[in-house]
């Protein structure tokens, strides 16, 4: 980017960022941590951006600490003092927002725990036993909240005096709840997470783009839509260390060299 009369030089173009502690209602520790890592080249797009960071991490200060949510947010590079309070302002609404995402992830695992219950007591696998005590060992607040909805809900009283019974509930039901991501605590992979993430919205963009004009036949469709099931699929691990480089790396790759294809042909 040229600098222009009444631009600000590169390094100024960075305001403070925010690191927040937090505790949620059921009891689990947060810690909201938002970065403005001011002007960068995005290497996927390929153009010049003004990048935000936000991270949250679960179980802060714990041995099991993890990072259940990581996001970029980019706004246009406009270097001026104009641009850097307008960041500031969207710093602090992302804090607000990273409390909704904290509560909606924990509402989805409650659910999730809740089935996998109701799973075990109806099957007995002990596959999904050893889900849920898992579960318990990393968030034993939400555990316990999702128990105590069961004991619950068993216990509410229906029409004529006698305890509903609680509908079962499939851990494998006809629309499962997702499995979060856990980011990687290693920075350099999970800035590939990150630009998987961001490949995977612009080339479902794109591809509505080419939809909406009637130019996406169903042999592109079908293949863009196993490529990015299999690129969300892979990046849905129980486990943030289970992420290797190479693989990471054949995922962006493999989504770079389709999601260019869907450019070009929006191009024509």
């Amino acid at each position: 980017m040229r600098l222009e009369a009444g631009n600000l030089n590169r390094q100024l173009c960075r305001v403070g960022g925010l690191n927040q502690n937090y505790a949620s209602p059921s009891g689990t520790q947060y810690h909201i941590q938002i970065e403005d890592r001011g002007p960068v080249v995005d290497p996927v797009l390929e153009t010049e951006v003004r990048r935000v960071n936000v991270i949250v991490y679960a179980n802060y200060g714990e041995p099991n600490a993890r990072i259940i949510h990581g996001r970029d947010h980019d706004f246009p590079d406009l270097r001026t003092r104009e641009q850097n309070r307008l960041v500031e302002q969207k710093i602090k609404a992302l804090a607000v927002e990273a409390r909704v995402v904290i509560t909606e992830a924990e509402d989805r695992l409650v659910r999730r725990i809740k089935g996998l219950i109701a799973e075990y007591h109806r099957t007995k696998n002990e596959g999904v036993k050893k889900e849920f005590e898992e579960a318990n060992a990393i968030f034993p607040f939400l555990f316990s909240r999702a128990w105590g909805e069961l004991r619950q809900e068993r216990a509410r009283p229906v029409a004529g005096g006698e305890p509903a019974r609680a509908a079962p509930i499939s851990a494998a039901a006809e629309d499962p709840i997702p499995v979060d991501v856990v980011y990687p605590l290693d920075s350099a992979l999970r800035e590939q997470v990150f630009e998987i993430e961001r490949m995977l919205e612009e080339l479902n963009r794109d591809l509505e783009s080419l939809r909406a004009h009637g130019r996406a036949d169903d042999i592109l469709l079908q293949t863009c839509r196993k490529l990015a099931s299999r690129a969300e699929e892979s990046l849905r691990q129980q486990d943030g260390s289970d992420f290797n480089a190479r693989r990471l790396e054949m995922t962006r790759a493999s989504l770079l060299t389709t999601w260019k294809q869907v450019r070009s042909r929006l191009a024509r």
